[in-house]
């Protein structure tokens, strides 16, 4: 099969090559897929898990893109609960071969049915920043209707997520970017818009749940807008500063099929939209991830027309 690996870490994207590479096999509940469209979080290139196995053996030549809808292929012992020629979208292990390639081999347990209306792409755009975006709000962040969100980055593919969940579960949502990121926040929900680099933060006052995707002098700042009993949610390692009186939580975000479920579900009746920035071929990926231009939004990787 045609895969994208990379072997050197300190190349970084510029080490991605198109290459053949044998065939996944399935292992015992895993499903083998073809891919038809695979996402890529440009941060990958700086996890371990990229480059190294769960005891920090080197596991290089290693296929990254860990987010992906296709068409099962193959049924490895003892799988249950998909079948061979069903759509599906999912997350595939961090430490295991990912989606950049023409099939790959995942657990089923991490994937979900792809409902015949979805299209691939978009498939394929939302399960890390859906699933990110979810359990942040929710089972980190304990979101209730009423409450005020302080959404960083909130025109990306996670942070317009975060927004438009937030308001649908009846919370207001402050988002967060940069001064050209100001009308799609507004038009994801955000309620208001603060531009970092020209605009006071703290003029937000105080808010029930910062989300943020940024860290750095953002996060600390961020959290000390948090009121009494809320909380801090981060993605991006533990927080340098907590609220003084509410909680810092930092989270890496799991797969979970029933999640995926209600995330594709609102994706069909028109209550969330993925913000997908660009749609690339599989043969000009590498071309496009090297592109210095800022991206905000998906880039989706389409492997099979």
């Amino acid at each position: 099969m045609k895969a994208i690996v990379v072997t050197d870490r300190a190349a970084g994207r510029a080490g991605m090559k198109l290459v053949d590479r044998p065939d996944p096999v399935p292992a015992i509940n895993d499903v083998v897929v073809q891919v038809y469209a695979s996402g890529f979080v440009g941060t990958e290139l700086g996890w371990p898990s990229t480059w190294t196995d769960r005891v920090g053996r080197d596991r290089t030549p290693s296929i990254p893109g860990h987010e992906f809808a296709g068409v099962v292929k193959a049924l490895g012992y003892g799988t249950t609960g998909l079948s061979v020629g069903q759509r599906v979208f999912g997350l595939t292990d961090w430490y295991r071969n990912g989606t950049l390639a023409e099939y790959v081999a995942a657990e089923a347990r991490n994937l979900a049915p792809l409902p015949g209306d979805v299209d691939f792409a978009v498939g394929a755009s939302l399960p890390i920043s859906g699933l990110t975006a979810w359990q942040g709000l929710f089972d980190h962040g304990r979101l209730r209707a009423g409450q005020t969100v302080l959404a960083h980055g909130a025109a990306g593919a996670v942070g317009s997520i975060v927004t438009q969940l937030a308001r649908e579960f009846g919370a207001y949502v402050v988002g967060t970017g940069r001064a050209a990121d100001r009308q799609a926040a507004l038009d994801f929900g955000a309620n208001e818009f603060v531009d970092l680099d020209n605009e006071v933060l703290e003029s937000v006052g105080g808010v029930d749940l910062v989300f943020d995707l940024i860290g750095g002098e953002i996060g600390k700042r961020s959290a000390r807008l948090v009121r009494a009993g809320g909380t801090l949610v981060s993605v991006v390692g533990p927080s340098e500063a907590r609220p003084t009186d509410g909680l810092a939580v930092d989270f890496v975000v799991e797969s979970d099929r029933a999640q995926l479920g209600e995330i594709v579900q609102r994706v069909r009746d028109g209550r969330l939209r993925t913000h997908i920035a660009r749609v690339v071929p599989f043969e000009n990926a590498v071309a496009a991830f090297n592109r210095t231009e800022r991206i905000n939004g998906k880039t989706v990787i389409r492997i099979r027309p």
